[in-house]
């Protein structure tokens, strides 16, 4: 096996505990989906946000969905000047069979926009 990264990213309206915490949520169910992810084949993994974002780890989403014990990490992203705000980002590090072009990174919402080129029809949320 391989340990190879999938990359998501999606945004929120509000910078709410509640919708942060769900919004990532359904953007770990659609990597999880998308790639088949096993828990047991998970390694770590690894949030960030934008800084207009601070009500909630969005960490707390894979807690709720039983990713009790993989490393996960919650971090600030760079503050670029007219950069996607409210933006929640998530790196997933696992070990696969999988060749890094069969491995489906997850853009939604808003963060369609970071990567038009891995954007399709079912991916939309």
């Amino acid at each position: 096996m391989m340990v190879r990264a999938i990359r998501g990213a999606t945004t929120v309206e509000n910078n709410d505990a509640t919708e942060i915490i769900n919004e990532t949520r359904v953007l770990l169910s659609e990597i999880i989906e998308k790639n088949a992810l096993e828990l047991n084949n998970v390694i770590s993994v690894i949030f960030s946000v934008t800084n207009d974002l601070d009500a909630a780890f969005p960490a707390v989403a894979a807690r709720q969905i039983g990713w009790t014990n993989i490393a996960l990490m919650c971090t600030n992203e760079i503050n670029v000047p007219g950069s996607l705000k409210k933006c929640i980002r998530i790196l997933v590090h696992f070990n696969t069979e999988k060749s890094n072009e069969e491995v489906a990174h997850v853009y939604l919402k808003g963060a369609r926009i970071l990567r038009p080129d891995l954007y399709s029809e079912d991916t939309e949320a």
